[in-house]
């Protein structure tokens, strides 16, 4: 039943938030981890890659465990996924998304002294709200790049059914990888919903930044499921068709 998808959807980006986003707000926000930067970007970088491998074993056999508007979009270029189920599933990440970050603000309104404007909420962001001072033009190319990277590999090791064992472990990796790169330089997004979430909450910049971290990475899931189709559809078709033309050569 496409209900069961879209709550399965809904319930996987609600934790991925919660975790991941969580897990940021308390390294950077509430410093838990101290005032090393290393710390925290392997503690959230890890939160991020461990949640997502537990749904993808979890909810994967349900909905493919998309939990992501910019892996859809890649897997609907791609063609594994038709217009009305990729609507459907970018309206439940949303909102889903958003219960996430609502469920997170609420608890860490009950400690002191608590606000976004102080500690934030695991928002992303470039220019002054960069580690490094990354302006936009270089956040757009990073996200970009790194959900491309991303995409690619989830529309890979999904393409057949005997890689199901270890999907998890390499889609989880990979997402721990973008983190590793990505938090230092613009919090990582690769996920519309993770960024448009917080922001809702955080406000101000959060928001007049968020455009960056929607488009870049609904781009770089196009970008993938094009390199994908050169490599394994393509692939595929001149397989066939060399087979086709050796069986017609004349003895």
């Amino acid at each position: 039943m496409a209900y069961r998808k879209l709550c399965a959807e809904a319930l996987g980006t609600a934790m991925l938030v919660f975790f991941g986003v969580g897990t940021a707000t308390l390294s950077f926000g509430f410093k838990i981890t101290g005032f090393s930067p290393s710390a925290g970007i392997i503690a959230t970088a890890l939160a991020f890659g461990l949640v997502l491998l537990v749904l993808v074993y979890t909810i994967g056999p349900i909905s493919g465990c998309h939990v992501n508007p910019a892996v859809t979009i890649g897997f609907l270029f791609a063609k594994r996924i038709s217009l009305t189920d990729a609507i459907g599933y970018w309206l439940a990440q949303i909102i889903g998304g958003i219960a996430g970050a609502a469920a997170l603000f609420g608890i860490f309104s009950g400690t002191p002294g608590y606000s976004t404007s102080k500690i934030g909420l695991g928002a992303d962001g470039y220019g002054t709200h960069s580690m490094v001072g990354l302006n936009a033009g270089g956040a757009f190319a990073l996200e970009v790049i790194l959900t491309f990277i991303f995409v690619l590999v989830i529309l890979t090791v999904t393409r057949d059914s005997s890689n199901a064992a270890v999907a998890g472990l390499v889609i989880g990796l990979s997402l721990t990888m973008a983190h590793i790169i990505g938090i230092p330089l613009d919090g990582t997004s690769v996920n519309p919903a993770r960024s448009l979430a917080p922001a809702l909450f955080v406000r101000g910049y959060a928001l007049s930044q968020l455009w960056v971290f929607i488009i870049a990475p609904l781009l770089g899931g196009i970008v993938a499921s094009g390199v994908f189709h050169m490599f394994y559809v393509e692939n595929k078709v001149d397989k066939n068709t060399q087979e086709i033309s050796q069986i017609d050569l004349p003895n």
